[in-house]
């Protein structure tokens, strides 16, 4: 079967793999139709991303189908059925799971991280790992995954309606972050240094206000956001960049008594004046993953036309091109908003 396997950083592979075998007890095989590129693969691409080691099939964001189900009563699944896929292999039993944080696991293991994903025709995977929805495109049910991160790390920080959110990144993980956040009725301020993701998030995300932060120093930044706020600062900050420079910076954007939550992730460490902090009396959240309920309700809120994520998808390629495209999609005059895999359907 047709196979993308990420041999190192910078050096993809196109080739060919034995199917997956009948699926066990509590298994489902199915038929991979769209991969959605997120930030994850890029830096694995670029050897930078911190739980990653290769060789590894990548590919977390799947649009599927089922193709055979062991069990066919098992949640009413299907063959046929299309789904989307929660890659989030999580062991049941430890501290966190039994608290309902799946999302964390102890012993997690991450499809097309931790352990081979779906970059490939078929795959099999755990039948409860499944979400279905018949009327999404395969195209949809390959975002929700990415929504999962923005409406986790949302539900994290609990905005109230009228409260005023900063988010800092607008690629596609900050776009999930505003999506949410909007949904919630908070108000939405974002940053970037791109001026055409920018323009997107206020076009197609309601962002009140966009600042261009190019060549602003943090002072600055500072003085432009109380100048949006009649002298106050955003009560609650996303940081979606995935930059240690960024992330360290925010703490300046938040005001005293709010939110700071780490929604991107970087191979570094994060450093903070504690007095500063203290002084601020900051709450500072990460934000990993995703849980089963809010794969549950971004479904119905695709389904119901709250969220449509259609435009996000800027970019597409069939799987055996990937290795002389993937590298032109890094590149920012290429203007990548969401790039998609797709297989023949």
């Amino acid at each position: 079967m047709n196979t993308l396997v990420l041999e190192q950083p910078g050096q993809w592979r196109y080739t060919q793999t034995a199917e997956p075998a009948k699926p066990k007890a509590g298994e489902a095989l199915v038929r991979v139709h769209r991969v959605g590129i997120c930030g994850t693969d890029l830096h694995a691409f670029r050897g930078k991303q911190p739980y990653f080691t290769y060789p590894r099939i990548p590919g977390h964001e799947l649009g599927i189908e089922i193709v055979e189900i062991n069990d066919t009563s098992l949640l009413g699944l299907r063959p046929g059925d299309r789904c989307a896929v929660e890659p989030y292999m999580n062991c049941g039993e430890c501290i966190a799971c039994r608290r309902g944080k799946t999302n964390c696991c102890t012993r997690m293991q991450v499809l097309g991280v931790h352990v081979d994903g779906g970059m490939r025709d078929l795959i099999t995977l755990p039948a409860h790992k499944l979400h279905r929805s018949n009327r999404l495109s395969f195209e949809q049910l390959a975002l929700v995954e990415t929504l999962g991160i923005g409406a986790h790390a949302v539900d994290r920080a609990q905005p109230q309606v009228g409260e005023w959110a900063l988010v800092i990144g607008a690629g596609p993980i900050g776009l999930t972050a505003m999506q949410f956040a909007k949904l919630a009725g908070a108000n939405l301020i974002t940053m970037d240094m791109n001026g055409e993701r920018l323009a997107f998030a206020q076009q197609h995300m309601g962002v009140t206000h966009a600042v261009n932060i190019t060549g602003q120093s943090v002072e600055d930044i500072v003085k432009a956001l109380q100048a949006l706020l009649n002298g106050d600062l955003p009560t609650l900050v996303f940081d979606a960049t995935g930059n240690a420079q960024s992330m360290m910076q925010a703490f300046q954007y938040v005001a005293h008594g709010g939110k700071l939550i780490y929604v991107g992730l970087v191979l570094d460490d994060i450093t903070f004046n504690d007095p500063y902090f203290h002084g601020h009396e900051i709450t500072l959240y990460a934000s990993r993953n995703a849980t089963p309920k809010e794969f549950k309700l971004i479904i119905a809120a695709m389904e119901d036309g709250r969220i449509d994520v259609r435009p996000w998808i800027t970019h597409r390629a069939p799987i055996q091109a990937i290795p002389e495209t993937f590298p032109e999609w890094l590149k920012p005059e290429n203007q990548v908003i969401k790039a998609m895999i797709e297989w023949e359907c």
